[in-house]
């Protein structure tokens, strides 16, 4: 390399623009909440986002920073194996189209603000939906801490470390929480806006200029055969197992996430939601396959990195294509900006709805229940705040890469998925059955990482505790139903 096109003086400047946009973006939006201090305006837009923004902030929900970040040194480390990473954007899309309309419908007519407001009129349980909130909150903190981890490594690597790690975390977690503070949920669908833009562009370009560099992608699977013979074969009986298994579980778990489902929440009509999830069935080719791509094509550009080393892949590619020409630099800095306004957007999504369930399902429930909805939502703020700070501490020195960290946080979110979808098409679906089969499941995902018992033969250890909570909660559920009917013909007797 000649030199990192973005290192120094241009990187800094670059960002710092950014940043003020989206804190213009926010104070525009904040302008829109001046009237009305309902956690319903502040957490879901009020259900009004049209179906343009719709797209755009389901679109930054689905495609963090983990995404763009961290998925081509996946690729680079893991071969054509990682083609498994478009199936499961889809799978989310799909399981998206089997619940979300019907929730809408649910969520308009009673206004919900919170998941767990569905959860609680679906099954009027309060341990269930204690549960609930425990399993959200970890999930949501995991998916913070993950964008922490991307944002420092995207920064660095994209500015050659002359901003550092430490600092690029810092200061953009200080404009994310300006703009999410004044504006809400509008802020936050409006940032999406602008990263979603800029990074579907800065894409496309990262994969012209690959191939550019590259002199083709024709040769590159000779090359790697040549090479790497072990990334380009046929993978084993277990691999081909985990690659459906994870299929599965990401396509359920991304799908009921509390951000995801508030968003659900935030549509402006059902057509609106459709017609922006329609739009979505094309992202996982135009967004996930590219990168993927980006990521293969790495192996022939930078042979031999690390682990460490690799993921700073981005940032290393993207400084070789804007070093070609003008139009390409001009690309790269939409990408650039693209890329720390995507982790910075997803990061604020996940604070927001960690924020409102803080808010709305444990100090408005069960701390102070009659608390204006304006105390509610500074309650909200400030504890999401609180939560971000003390993941910066272990932000500081990750536990793992970006996919390890990815992977851990839908062990448990998973076992989400039978209380939103089941819950919605089955009415015998009981509370009791149903608190104990994600008690269970949940306990069995989380051991068996603790103790670093799976996969099983390939399938992740949040599968199998799937498996068990559905089990249960079916089984259950229908024993409990028979034995109810028993007992009307004896109580009239």
């Amino acid at each position: 390399m000649n030199g990192l096109i973005f290192a120094g003086p241009s990187g800094v400047a670059i960002l710092c623009a950014f940043a003020v946009i989206m804190l213009g973006i926010g104070w525009y939006a904040g302008r829109g909440n001046a009237g009305d201090s309902s956690a319903r305006n502040y957490f879901t837009a009020g259900g009004g986002l049209g179906m343009v923004t719709l797209f755009f902030t389901l679109y930054a929900t689905q495609y963090s920073g983990n995404s763009v970040v961290g998925y081509p040194p996946q690729a680079y480390r893991s071969g054509f194996l990682w083609w498994q990473s478009v199936p499961f954007m889809i799978a989310v899309i799909a399981v998206y189209l089997l619940f979300a309309p019907r929730l809408y419908v649910l969520a308009k007519r009673k206004s919900f603000v919170t998941p767990t407001d569905f959860v609680r009129d679906r099954f009027g349980s309060t341990k269930l939906s204690v549960l609930s909130i425990a399993l959200m909150l970890w999930g949501l903190g995991n998916y913070v801490l993950e964008q922490l981890v991307a944002m420092g490594h995207g920064i660095a690597g994209l500015t050659g470390e002359t901003i550092p790690y430490e600092v690029g975390v810092i200061g953009f977690i200080v404009v994310m929480l300006i703009y999410s503070w004044t504006g809400g949920m509008r802020a936050v669908a409006m940032t999406d806006v602008l990263q979603g833009v800029a990074m579907l562009v800065g894409i496309g370009a990262l994969l012209v200029g690959v191939i550019f560099l590259n002199g083709g992608l024709g040769s590159l699977t000779t090359y790697l055969t040549q090479t790497s013979p072990e990334l380009v074969g046929v993978p084993e009986t277990s691999d081909a197992i985990n690659w459906l298994a994870m299929i599965v579980m990401i396509g359920f778990g991304a799908a009921v996430y509390p951000h995801a489902i508030q968003r659900v929440y935030s549509a402006r009509s059902e057509r609106t939601l459709k017609r922006s999830l329609a739009v979505m069935a094309w992202m996982p080719l135009v967004t996930t396959g590219v990168v993927f791509v980006v990521g293969i094509a790495g192996l022939q550009l930078f042979p031999g990195l690390g682990t460490e080393e690799s993921e700073q892949l981005v940032g290393m590619i993207a400084n070789e294509v804007a070093a070609q020409n003008i139009v390409f630099y001009l690309l790269m800095i939409l990408l650039f900006g693209g890329i720390v306004c995507a982790i910075t957007s997803t990061a604020d999504s996940a604070v927001l709805a960690f924020s409102s369930i803080v808010a709305g399902d444990l100090y408005g429930r069960y701390v102070a229940p009659d608390a204006p909805d304006r105390r509610k939502v500074l309650v909200g703020k400030v504890v999401g705040i609180v939560m971000v700070f003390g993941l910066l501490l272990i932000a500081w020195n990750p536990p793992g890469t970006l996919f390890s960290i990815f992977v851990l946080k839908f062990e448990l979110i998973v076992q989400l998925a039978p209380v939103f979808i089941l819950g919605l098409y089955w009415k015998r679906m009981a509370a009791g059955p149903t608190f104990w089969g994600m008690l269970i499941g949940a306990v069995v995902a989380g051991g068996a990482t603790l103790l670093d018992a799976g996969p099983f033969y390939g399938v992740p250890a949040g599968l199998v505790g799937l498996a068990a909570n559905l089990a249960i909660c079916v089984i259950g559920s229908l024993a409990v139903s028979r034995r109810d009917a028993a007992a009307v013909p004896a109580a009239r007797a």
